[in-house]
């Protein structure tokens, strides 16, 4: 049987900063929809704030969530994540915008970025595009973390290619289980042959509902295929997220007492003391 919450470690506050930067950049990615990555990356995002970070969020999916959920709308006259991979003339500090929470910026996305995969297939050096555009954030910021779409295309490939470390939200579901091998095997091809220093940061278990025999039995599997790697802290499966969303803020300014917020504060200090983060 998995531990109950109440009976998982807990990890100290962090320290203050006394500066900014080199960034650790982080790739929230799963191909399989649905199981929490912009949840995360804007409620993880948050919480690192909280806690004195400077922090980046690259909305890297053409639906543009984490942007709307953050309450910034990329404009048509507003240039976004697309212009400044796919133009010389715009820079990555051309389309930051601040969010309401004090030290957490946004790159923002819309459905242009859709047609980036395309087009980026005639590209020198396609893979690393993300990875040039994101050069100026690395001095300014200490966490940058991008939020991919749901799939394993190029527009993935430059996510993980620009990265330290990955973290992959998974749903406590049997078929959402099934997904990862083929998502670790993309990351191991990745680190071979693009990018060396990448690694999984972690697993995170999200949506997890203990009441419910089949999410408690998927938990311990994971646990038992990558040990180490799954992260202490859990996300359980709440209304308020998608509330949260709904009202353009992270869940840690819209309810921040509420266990939802607590645990991404969990998962913040426990990241930081992996030391995958500041």
């Amino acid at each position: 049987m998995t531990k109950p919450a109440a009976s998982l470690p807990d990890f100290p506050e962090p320290e203050p900063l006394d500066g900014h930067g080199p960034a650790r950049v982080i790739t929230l990615c799963n191909q399989k929809g649905g199981v929490g990555k912009t949840t995360t990356a804007i409620n993880l995002g948050a919480a690192l704030a909280e806690y004195g970070r400077r922090v980046l969020i690259v909305d890297f999916d053409p639906q543009g969530a984490a942007s709307v959920a953050l309450g910034v709308t990329a404009k048509d006259d507003q240039p976004t994540v697309y212009d400044a991979l796919m133009s010389q003339s715009v820079s990555l500090t051309d389309i930051i915008q601040p969010t309401s929470l004090a030290r957490l910026d946004v790159a923002p996305a819309n459905i242009d970025l859709s047609a980036a995969e395309v087009q980026l297939v005639g590209e020198v050096a396609r893979e690393t595009t993300l990875a040039r555009m994101l050069r100026p954030a690395l001095d300014v910021y200490d966490v940058v973390l991008i939020d991919c779409q749901p799939s394993l295309g190029l527009l993935t490939v430059n996510a993980l290619t620009a990265a330290h470390g990955v973290i992959i939200p998974l749903e406590t579901e049997y078929f959402a289980l099934r997904g990862v091998a083929l998502l670790v095997e993309t990351i191991a091809k990745v680190a071979d042959r693009l990018n060396p220093r990448l690694k999984i940061d972690g697993i995170l278990a999200t949506m997890v509902d203990t009441r419910t025999l089949h999410s408690r039995e998927v938990l311990e599997r994971v646990h038992e295929a990558f040990g180490q790697q799954v992260f202490a802290t859990v996300i359980a499966r709440t209304v308020k997220f998608p509330d949260s969303s709904v009202a353009a803020e992270p869940i840690l300014t819209f309810a921040p007492d509420h266990p939802g917020a607590q645990s991404y504060r969990r998962l913040a200090r426990e990241l930081i003391a992996r030391g995958d983060a500041a």
